[in-house]
């Protein structure tokens, strides 16, 4: 019986100088935690998206309290109601923010692009990129298997005739999509110029010399240097046998998509 009473003792003596221990513990080490934290973390979008270049909401949420960052329209997703709401946790001037959208660049759909074999496998973008690079001629050119289109937490990207297509009325620009493509074709880009004129996008990525590119997409820039020419703010050069559009110059008079000999120089897909 003095042996259980020792033991209870002894266990109760031990709990009782770690919960000291502990306690004490707790009050020499505590940080303390800016309440605005939590309410960041409420008012983003919680994608976690990284489009703001920090990893996830909690991150950037962070960043804005530790002086990483100042500016509060980062987030693309949340668009001007998650800057406004930041704005008033931190007392600072909202500003503007620029809407953005996601740009499959190519055209390339079963119409436009041959094949150069019928693909069996896995039916999933990174899948058929294993396999040849796809079943598409073109190498540059969008699988088709809508891996972006699964990675899209917003439904704007609908994968028709072998072709991921953007609904820019839904896009938020978060660029989940832009990390699903194995050949980089989805960019995130501005959906409207200074002026809110509609910006045009070279929307083809083949670097390969026009002739060959035209035996394999009727819809590729074949590197004619005729929007170059004609555009008269000069906002259009060459490069890689493609034609780079500097939207610090352009526009958005449309001219180009106008006399693109290949038509594959357009404005987004849907507005919805």
């Amino acid at each position: 019986m003095d042996m259980i009473y020792t033991t209870v003792f002894s266990v109760t003596a031990m709990g009782i100088i770690c919960a000291t221990v502990l306690c004490v513990a707790s009050k020499l080490m505590y940080v303390k935690t800016d309440e605005r934290v939590a309410k960041l973390i409420e008012a983003l979008p919680g994608v976690n998206c990284g489009a703001c270049g920090y990893p996830g909401c909690s991150g950037y949420a962070a960043a804005l309290l530790s002086g990483g960052t100042s500016q509060i329209n980062l987030c693309t997703p949340g668009g001007a109601e998650v800057m406004a709401k930041l704005s008033a946790i931190l007392g600072v001037e909202a500003g503007s923010m620029e809407k953005k959208t996601a740009v499959v660049k190519c055209l390339g759909d079963c119409a436009s692009q041959k094949k150069k074999m019928d693909y069996m496998g896995i039916q999933s973008c990174a899948g058929a990129k294993q396999l040849y690079g796809g079943e598409g001629a073109c190498a540059f050119g969008c699988l088709g298997y809508g891996d972006c289109q699964k990675a899209c937490p917003s439904g704007a990207i609908c994968t028709e005739d072998d072709l991921a297509r953007v609904i820019a009325g839904l896009c938020t620009g978060c660029g989940l999509c832009v990390k699903s493509c194995p050949n980089n074709l989805i960019a995130v880009e501005n959906a409207s110029l200074p002026g809110s004129a509609a910006p045009v996008f070279v929307l083809c990525k083949n670097i390969e010399k026009g002739a060959v590119t035209r035996k394999k997409c009727a819809k590729g820039c074949i590197a004619c240097g005729k929007c170059a020419r004609e555009c008269s703010a000069q906002a259009i050069t060459m490069a890689d046998n493609l034609a780079v559009i500097n939207y610090g110059k352009c526009t958005g008079c449309g001219h180009c998509a106008q006399v693109c000999v290949s038509k594959c120089i357009q404005s987004t897909y849907r507005s919805a």
